[in-house]
């Protein structure tokens, strides 16, 4: 996919939340940072890849301990993570998980993590597109943090990376050994988190209630359980809105989770004067405007939600859809809503 996106990265009120948490003033670190002392205060702000990495290097100066990465994931589980990344825990497996975090990064950050499958392997490693310097030690080893503890959560097991790869020079950290419970190797070419490709495949439990109450309350009917009483055109819609995250959609997988075969899935659903693909559309339709109802939703979280590739299919597609673009649709809806 063509890159798209500025270098503007969004801090989400968590980030500020677990660096509260771990006894960091966040003023203290904008000040060290040499960033306005009041960003933290709103999270419609941006900052650019360089000033990110700067907050990062401004924490670990003034925390002053090689374990800090550690103390700030814990944090971030005490406090509660950015909804994406509680979503993402209600993947279907941890190969999933991951690729949700992908995707949403792709959409709301200039970094891309890519997850290269090597025989029993898989290296999950990240690229920032408008990093001018290596990225910052603390920011790698929260990031390899959050990847692990994702599959931890999602599947209820202390899974085990095969080895953590550092560009860095150094030892172990205690918190770096008990935490990955794996060989850290320095000095290597590229930062590298090495999972079983095995650990992928591991179900997770996907509880939707906790899902839906986390992201938005735009999403209850969406992802909720699906009606005894509804159409069966209506369950599969219920199904295809809780899946589109993971890409497209596909017969296969749908009527897989309706407990039906392809062939009985499509017979019911033309019996009921439709089709797959008409379904398909009507669904991405229903959630878009709930999603976009919500005034807190961001509107490349939307489109990701809803599966897009990137931000212009999803503004190209709701013009075709309601012949304005989300903005305005956002707007207009929002005038009308009874005060």
């Amino acid at each position: 996919m063509t890159n798209s996106l500025p270098d503007k990265c969004r801090l989400q009120p968590s980030f500020w939340s677990a660096l509260e948490a771990t006894g960091l003033s966040p003023v203290a670190v904008l000040r060290q940072a040499r960033l306005p002392l009041t960003l933290h205060l709103d999270t419609s702000r941006f900052v650019s890849t360089a000033q990110l990495f700067a907050l990062w290097t401004a924490m670990a100066e003034l925390a002053a301990d090689p374990d800090y990465w550690l103390r700030f994931v814990e944090a971030t589980d005490a406090v509660g993570h950015q909804p994406m990344f509680v979503a993402a825990c209600y993947a279907s497996d941890f190969r999933d998980g991951i690729r949700r975090i992908a995707r949403f990064k792709q959409f709301t950050m200039p970094e891309r993590i890519t997850a290269e499958e090597r025989g029993d392997e898989v290296h999950i490693a990240k690229h920032w597109l408008y990093a001018e310097t290596a990225e910052p030690d603390l920011s790698v080893d929260i990031s390899f943090g959050f990847m692990l503890s994702l599959g931890r959560r999602g599947t209820g097991q202390r899974l085990t990376p095969l080895r953590v790869e550092l560009t860095r020079s150094g030892a172990p950290t205690k918190g770096q050994e008990e935490f990955f419970g794996c060989p850290i190797v320095f000095g290597c070419a590229r930062d590298t988190l090495v999972l079983k490709a095995s650990d992928l495949d591991r179900p997770f439990p996907g509880h939707n209630e906790e899902l839906i109450a986390i992201i938005t309350p735009a999403l209850e009917d969406a992802f909720g359980r699906l009606r005894p009483r509804s159409s069966f055109s209506e369950q599969v819609k219920a199904v295809l809105k809780r899946g589109f995250a993971s890409g497209r959609p596909e017969v296969a997988a749908v009527a897989r989770d309706l407990g039906t075969s392809e062939r009985t899935l499509q017979r019911r659903i033309t019996d009921e004067g439709g089709s797959f693909r008409a379904l398909v559309q009507e669904a991405r339709q229903e959630l878009g405007r709930k999603l976009l109802s919500e005034p807190s939703a961001d509107i490349a979280e939307v489109a990701c939600i809803l599966g897009f590739q990137d931000i212009t299919s999803f503004y190209r597609a709701f013009r075709s859809w309601e012949g304005v673009t989300p903005q305005a649709w956002r707007s207009r809806n929002a005038a009308i809503q009874p005060g």
